[in-house]
Order: structure tokens, then C-alpha cells, then sequence
């Protein structure tokens, strides 16, 4: 008896170690550091990419961190190219990207861009001084210089469009939203037109300097921006800004968190798992995070799912249409 007790221990043993020589070579694939394309400092994505990048750097034992960029345009092109391990993008620069319609390479398809995970809403919402008078969007006086964020964000990509439908005529500024918030604040800017997860630190760094009014669209407003653009209602809670009294209303757009598809099957599934199985952990990196759950990554219906993070999904009971998966 003894000698079968002894032989089944060295069997396990001996499993033991093949199980944990396999995980060191399935690791040896692995990158040796990681970037996040993020966005411009003082932006939601700043704040949320960073700390993620953390995160998992800590996490799973890898050098990896954020890096300042132009915002979801340019993290979709980095990540095409190979230039950056991960970014995070909206899926209406992802869908021009995906069709060759992106503004940084028209022509080009992006094929090598996969989405992992969902992150959160990112509400359009235009901020003005109290002192302005402006209170509405039909109170932005024509000539009005507006801040549409980094050049080719999606702030850049849509708000100047929104806002053309809905007869603004304005005088465009581009900058990083800190930037940005400086000069509203230094008068030589009339409105900030934000498309970022909130609360933006911005934002809430003018309400700490400034009076400041937070403006909310109109019903009407609402339907005629649905008819014409790839968003959806939003309302921002009350208590996001100490500005504001009530819910505002608002559009919105989903952002994912994406990776090459040719990334490691098994790092992006421990990166997936990482992610998705410790929200309580990307809540303390910032407060959006509490739509990083997998139940939505039904708002992904334009990029294809890496297969090592549709492999955690389906494990854990969460199914994908198979052709959405790379």
C-alpha cells in the first residue's frame, strides 16, 4: 500500500511540474512589456488607461503602462500597427477604422484590431463658465469658440458634427482637455464640448475653480442627433457633478478596450480574466469602471473579439456570435 501511496505522489508530483513547465511556456510567449494607448491627461481614458495598465502590470507580473495619445483614432491605428499592445476606443471610430474610413489612414482596413472587453458610456456633454450666460446648446452665440479635444478624438470626429446639425455655427479649438479647461476658464474659450467617461477629471477640476454650468440637450435635441448619428440617450446621475441638480440629459457611445489579434491567445485571456474578474478593483481606478462588466459586451457588434478573450467569456457562460470572433 505503501509503495502505490508513494508511486500515485510522485505521479501527481511529476503532474505538478509538467502543468507548471507548460504555464512557463505558454509565458515565454508572452511580451515583455506592454503600452496602453490612452488619451490626452486630464481625460477620462488618461486616468482609466493608466491605471489599468497598472493593474495588470501588477497583476500578472509584466512591465506595462499607459502612454499619452490623440485618443480612440489614434489607439485604433497604434494597435493595427502593432505600435501598442492595447488601447481604448469607441466603436464609432472603431466602425470607420474597420471600413477604411478612419481620418488618420482613409483607405486602409484595420483588420488587426480585436476587442477584449467593455469598458463604459462616454456622454457627449458641453460645459460652459456660469458667467457666459450660456445655459442651453441654443445660447451658444454663432463665432463661439469651442474646445473639441484632442484633433481626430472622438470628441474631434463627432461633437462638431452633432453640433452643426443642431445649427451651431462655432469657431473650432482643438487642445488637451486639461489644456482645454484652462482656457475656458482664462475666457479665451466660450464652450468645452466633452465626449469622455465621466466624471472627467476636468470637469470636475473647473467645478472646484469655477462656477461653471453643465448643459443638457433637449428632447428634441436628443432625437434629431439619434437620427443622424451611431449614439444613443444617456443621462448623467446628479451626482457625477456637484454642478449639477438633477439628471442631465445627454448622447452617448461605448468604449472597448482593445488589442492586436495577433497578441498572445493566452496573455490576452489572462488579461481578459484579470480585468473582468475583479471590478471592484477597476472601480477604485476610476468610477466608469462600473460598466466594465461582461454583461455588455453585447455593444460590441463591430470589432472582432480576440479569441483568447472570447475563451474566458464562453467559460464563464457569456456567449459571442462566432462570427465576431477572430
Amino acid at each position: 500500500m505503501r509503495t502505490i501511496a508513494k508511486t500515485t505522489a510522485l505521479l501527481f508530483a511529476g503532474s505538478a511540474l509538467l502543468t507548471a513547465a507548460g504555464a512557463q511556456a505558454d509565458k515565454a510567449d508572452w511580451p515583455e512589456s506592454f503600452t496602453v494607448g490612452t488619451a490626452s491627461q486630464g481625460g477620462t481614458y488618461y486616468v482609466y488607461g493608466s491605471g489599468w495598465a497598472n493593474f495588470i502590470a501588477d497583476g500578472l507580473d509584466i512591465s506595462g503602462g499607459g502612454e499619452v495619445t490623440g485618443g480612440p483614432t489614434q489607439n485604433l491605428a497604434l494597435v493595427n500597427n502593432g505600435d501598442a499592445a492595447f488601447g481604448l476606443t469607441t466603436m464609432g471610430p472603431a466602425a470607420d477604422a474597420v471600413n477604411g474610413k478612419s481620418p488618420l489612414a482613409p483607405g486602409v482596413e484595420m483588420d488587426n484590431v480585436c476587442a477584449m472587453f467593455p469598458m463604459y458610456e462616454t456622454p457627449f456633454s458641453i460645459t460652459a463658465l456660469e458667467g457666459s450666460g450660456i445655459e442651453s446648446i441654443s445660447d451658444i452665440p454663432d463665432g463661439a469658440r469651442i474646445g473639441f479635444g484632442p484633433a481626430a478624438s472622438t470628441s474631434d470626429t463627432y461633437f462638431p458634427e452633432i453640433l452643426k446639425t443642431l445649427g451651431v455655427e462655432f469657431d473650432r479649438r482643438n487642445g488637451g482637455w486639461t489644456d482645454l479647461g484652462g482656457q475656458l476658464q482664462d475666457g479665451l474659450l466660450d464652450v468645452i464640448a466633452f465626449a469622455a467617461g465621466i466624471p472627467i477629471p476636468a470637469v470636475s477640476q473647473l467645478e472646484v475653480q469655477t462656477d461653471v454650468n453643465i448643459i443638457e440637450f433637449t428632447e428634441e435635441e436628443v432625437e434629431t442627433v439619434l437620427e443622424n448619428f451611431p449614439v444613443a440617450e444617456f443621462m448623467i446621475p446628479a451626482s457625477t457633478y456637484s454642478t449639477l441638480k438633477e439628471d442631465s440629459r445627454v448622447v452617448s457611445m461605448w468604449n472597448f478596450a482593445i488589442t492586436g489579434c495577433d497578441m498572445p491567445d493566452d496573455f490576452v485571456y489572462e488579461v481578459t480574466k484579470r480585468t473582468m474578474e475583479n471590478n471592484d478593483k477597476m472601480r477604485s481606478i476610476h468610477r466608469s469602471a462600473e460598466t466594465t462588466v461582461p454583461e455588455n459586451i453585447k455593444h460590441n457588434t463591430v470589432l472582432p473579439f480576440h479569441p483568447g478573450a472570447a475563451r474566458w467569456y464562453e467559460e464563464n457562460g457569456y456567449d459571442i456570435d462566432p462570427e465576431l470572433i477572430r
